[in-house]
């Protein structure tokens, strides 16, 4: 049983993390290869003329960034859900016309003489057909694993009586990785069709009530009428905290400045995300994630395994504290830590809920009893978190972003706090780093961390990530 779900977390980690984020890498990389491998066919033709000379790197040194540039603008560097064979070949093949298109004007603007116009064919052709059969081979990997239960996104759906096919289309189509929690709808058809399959709500019900019980993903509008004032609704709603909102493009001429178009089974919807886009971004963030943590943790391990023995030692109980907490959009898990408190904490808390000093959900003493004389150390210093390093190389947070809530926290949030789940939570972000961050109130904490997802990049991140080291070496913590 213990090797089975070794298999299932292998596969969770390979399916929702690895592969996924490193995608748009392994897309370059077979660029470069594609590159070598067109230099080398063109090569055979006539050796003297196809002399691998500067030129050939300055051409390679512009296509990786232009080719990366390429792919995230046309958003081939993601998985797709529904999209058919066809329509990615098609969309490869303009991709690489126009890649074709720049590589030419390259060689003329920057006067690339020696670079012959045969590899510009060859690497282009190339390149086209193994991207195609790369993109192929990871699109049916995620169709495997999505049948199987693994990167799955929860959605719910606004119907009437024409809905009916696009809700069959999901129940049928497993390999799109989408679960219906729920329909909305006062259409007796559907209620009559589906009512024992799934939840069916009437029109009328809220949706505020609903995202912040269920574990939402997106919300789907494919309603044949325009309802303005229930479609603002729900864009506000959704936008206010971080659920992804689908809008069928037909039925509306609306626009909106964080609206995109998709296509959702060669249907188009207008799209409205509430978290950062840039896919570019997103990917080196999950890399480094990945590789940060493994590094760090095989660098520190005879650390940690010093600190585990401290903890061991100096007081009774395990050395690693579980915790469930809440993580992207709702989402449990477990979370680790040195243990730094007696072995009763939790048992002890609400003893010692009068002496709360948070002016929230959050429960914060600075002199708390409970915590023993090593763990006031580790806290001061943040050496308790190092084991959420595992967290990250799971795939359930991130090393920059939100922390993850408790749920009984969440269970007392504000519907505009929600959106701090929008994002994967991380080992720290900006509370973390403030001065004395257990004086500050709840309500600048939430906006701290609101704003952070609003306002996110790479260089915040780097940034968040080098100030973290400083403070753990001024023991700026409680």
């Amino acid at each position: 049983m213990k090797r089975l779900y070794d298999i299932r977390w292998l596969t969770n980690l390979f399916t929702t993390y690895k592969l996924k984020n490193v995608l748009p890498i392994f897309d370059v990389l077979i660029t470069i290869v594609s590159y070598f491998l067109a230099y080398f066919i063109v090569n055979l033709i006539e050796r003297w003329y196809f002399i691998f000379t500067v030129d050939y790197i300055y051409m390679l040194v512009l296509i990786v960034p232009t080719w990366a540039i390429l792919l995230r603008n046309s958003n081939l560097a993601q998985i797709p859900r529904t999209r058919s064979t066809i329509s990615i070949f098609f969309n490869l093949l303009n991709f690489n016309f126009i890649g074709f298109i720049l590589i030419f004007t390259y060689k003329h603007v920057f006067q690339l003489q020696v670079f012959s116009h045969y590899m510009i064919i060859a690497f282009s052709v190339i390149n086209m057909i193994s991207l195609f059969v790369f993109r192929m081979v990871t699109f049916r990997v995620f169709k495997y694993f999505r049948v199987n239960g693994h990167n799955i996104h929860n959605v719910i759906i606004y119907a009437d009586d024409k809905s009916e096919q696009f809700i069959e289309d999901i129940l049928n189509h497993k390999e799109w990785g989408f679960r219906i929690l729920m329909v909305i709808t006062n259409s007796d058809l559907i209620r009559s069709k589906y009512g024992k399959k799934m939840r069916i709500l009437p029109d009328k019900i809220s949706i505020k009530d609903l995202i912040k019980v269920d574990i939402i993903d997106e919300v789907i509008y494919c309603k044949s009428d325009v309802e303005p004032g229930k479609i603002h609704e729900l864009i506000e709603t959704c936008e206010e905290i971080g659920v992804i909102l689908r809008l069928q493009s037909g039925l509306t001429p609306m626009s909106h400045t964080n609206a995109y178009l998709t296509t959702f089974n060669d249907v188009s919807f207008f799209t409205f995300g509430n978290s950062p886009r840039n896919g570019l971004a997103i990917t080196w963030k999950a890399f480094m994630d990945f590789w940060i943590s493994f590094i760090i943790l095989f660098l520190l391990s005879p650390f940690m395994l010093f600190i585990a023995l401290v903890v061991k030692f100096t007081s009774r109980g395990p050395v690693i504290f579980k915790q469930e907490r809440v993580g992207l959009r709702g989402r449990k898990f477990y979370i680790y830590k040195f243990r730094t408190m007696v072995q009763n904490a939790e048992a002890l808390k609400a003893k010692l809920m009068e002496q709360n000093e948070s002016d929230g959900p959050a429960f914060k003493i600075k002199k708390d009893p409970r915590i023993t004389a090593i763990g006031r150390l580790l806290r001061k210093t943040g050496l308790d978190e190092l084991p959420q390093l595992f967290n990250v190389l799971r795939g359930e947070m991130s090393l920059i972003g939100p922390r993850p809530p408790l749920p009984s926290e969440v269970d007392q949030y504000e519907r505009w706090q929600i959106k701090r789940l929008s994002v994967k939570p991380g080992i720290t972000c900006t509370w973390q780093i403030i001065p004395n961050r257990n004086d500050v109130i709840f309500e600048k904490w939430m906006k701290l961390d609101i704003q952070y997802i609003d306002n996110w990049t790479l260089r915040e991140d780097f940034v968040l990530f080098f100030r973290t080291i400083l403070s753990v070496f001024r023991a700026g913590g409680h």
